[in-house]
């Protein structure tokens, strides 16, 4: 990242080069993309790319930093309701498909075990407070917090492209996507509700 602030075209020249790594980081993991075909579709050249981001592991850690960060924002977990969370990040791997194969690439890799980023970089502190003081509350199941919210996104996990059985698309029909949220409303509920 450039020591200056950047001026509105520079910053719309990152903004391209996030979303083009993005693609090309989804399709082919950090060992198969290529900056040559970044630079090209984001119309910029490699100096600029390198001085924004480092090298082409900056990039990535940018780029996969960064869809942490919006499915954070954009599925926030409700521990009050979470069905309804595993439910609404089902439809986010529907919209986003990349997110959940970015994910995939890091843990291929870069750490095939234990957890997926560094302490620093887990963003999962709010989800786990969520899980406790439902817990506290009575409304949730006694357990580790960590791994109901493990259990929980993996359950919501069960037909993204990451499935080793089925993995869904935006182009089915929604009749069959209202009987897989169904299906994952309820399982996750039996699940998290309290004996």
């Amino acid at each position: 990242m450039p020591d200056k602030p950047l001026t509105s075209r520079g910053a719309a020249t990152r903004q391209r080069i996030v979303e083009v790594a993005t693609r090309e980081f989804a399709q082919y993991g950090i060992a198969g993309a290529r900056i040559e075909r970044i630079v090209v579709a984001a119309r910029t050249n490699k100096a600029q790319l390198y001085g924004y981001f480092g090298s082409k592991e900056g990039l990535f850690d940018a780029v996969f930093l960064g869809s942490l960060e919006r499915i954070m924002t954009v599925v926030p977990i409700d521990a009050a309701d979470l069905a309804g969370w595993a439910v609404r990040l089902y439809d986010e791997y529907l919209r986003r498909p990349d997110l959940i194969r970015l994910a995939t690439w890091a843990r291929l890799e870069r750490r095939p075990t234990g957890h997926l980023v560094d302490d620093a970089n887990r963003l999962d502190d709010a989800k786990l407070r969520a899980i406790t003081d439902a817990q506290t509350a009575g409304t949730v199941r006694s357990g580790d917090p960590f791994d109901l919210m493990a259990l929980v996104i993996a359950m919501s996990m069960a037909w993204s492209p990451v499935s080793n059985v089925y993995a869904a698309s935006d182009q089915e029909p929604a009749e069959l996507h209202e009987r897989r949220r169904a299906l994952l409303r309820d399982s996750v509920q039996r699940v998290v509700t309290p004996d």
